[in-house]
């Protein structure tokens, strides 16, 4: 297949492109390096340095080759700036996926998988864990974008006949992941105790969260590649594991004494979050592969290599 693959310069996005290589697949990223790193790009994508929310270099895109599959991974993905600036984390999360969703229904593109959020659109739950019926109310601007995204997915495939894969990720860690962010809570803690910083945890460090490790995620991206009409997974391990415990996991695979210091809570949070995978496992055997104490392991010795 000839692939898009949007943000696959960033964490998740690049992984993802090493699979689709491997398995033969023509991968174009387009990614405007703002979180992404060029260094992630692997040997053999066409890569062009461009942001989703610009139409001539969008087009341009989808006029360069003839794709069989979008692949959309590119966003603004740190919930407090989402707070913090709603109308930017609009620009990107909703008008940019509108941008490359007109381009490709004008190409001809069939297929779309898209990377939601889990963690995100259900908001606080009420049952643990949440299945995909579970009740949509987000408490962020960045909840709030990826679920109007999946709506207007529905609209496309409705009208226009795209088949599309909403996979609502939980937490997701592993090597690669960018520290310098306030996304991505492993990375944070396991690259300022490498730098000899202390971490600090936000509120009580008693919220939960389903941590799911990247090659789950990547393999879920695989298997859903060649799926019709319009569905949505969750993509978790239906564990829950709190703050608290990441940071004392993380602490006992770097080999550090540091002790808990907590910091001031942080708006648009929820208190917890874990996700039921029984879906996709029943449509496509999908579980995860990865325990949390393997995948913090790993983490920790890649930024242990590349700190």
């Amino acid at each position: 297949m000839n692939i898009l693959l949007t943000g696959g310069a960033g964490f998740i996005g690049s992984h993802i492109a090493d699979a689709y290589l491997a398995s033969g697949h023509n991968v174009t990223i387009i990614d405007n390096l703002s979180t992404g790193r060029r260094k992630n790009i692997p040997a053999g994508a066409t890569f062009v340095e461009a942001d989703i929310r610009d139409p001539d270099a969008v087009r341009g895109v989808f006029t360069s080759s003839r794709f069989d599959l979008v692949n959309h991974h590119a966003a603004q993905m740190d919930i407090r700036r989402s707070v913090a600036d709603p109308v930017y984390d609009a620009s990107v999360n909703i008008l940019g996926v509108l941008t490359i969703l007109q381009e490709a229904v004008r190409a001809g593109v069939t297929r779309m998988v898209f990377a939601s959020s889990g963690g995100a659109v259900y908001g606080e739950q009420t049952t643990f864990p949440a299945s995909e019926s579970h009740a949509t109310h987000p408490i962020s601007p960045y909840g709030v974008a990826k679920l109007t995204t999946e709506q207007y997915l529905f609209y496309y495939h409705t009208v226009f006949g795209l088949d599309v894969v909403c996979l609502r990720y939980a937490n997701v860690f592993g090597p690669r992941q960018n520290p310098e962010g306030e996304a991505g809570v492993v990375a944070i803690f396991a690259n300022k105790l490498f730098a000899g910083q202390h971490p600090i945890i936000n509120g009580d460090g008693k919220q939960t969260r389903d941590y799911v490790f990247v090659s789950d995620i990547v393999r879920a991206n695989m298997l859903v590649s060649d799926a019709r009409g319009f569905q949505v997974f969750n993509i978790g391990t239906g564990r829950e594991t709190d703050v608290n415990q990441i940071f004392h996991g993380v602490c006992a695979a770097v080999g550090s004494a540091c002790t808990e210091r907590h910091g001031e809570a942080k708006k648009g949070e929820q208190r917890r979050s874990v996700l039921s995978h029984e879906r996709i496992r029943q449509a496509f055997g999908w579980t995860p592969g990865v325990t949390l104490e393997e995948g913090l392991r790993t983490t920790v010795e890649y930024f242990r290599k590349n700190q």
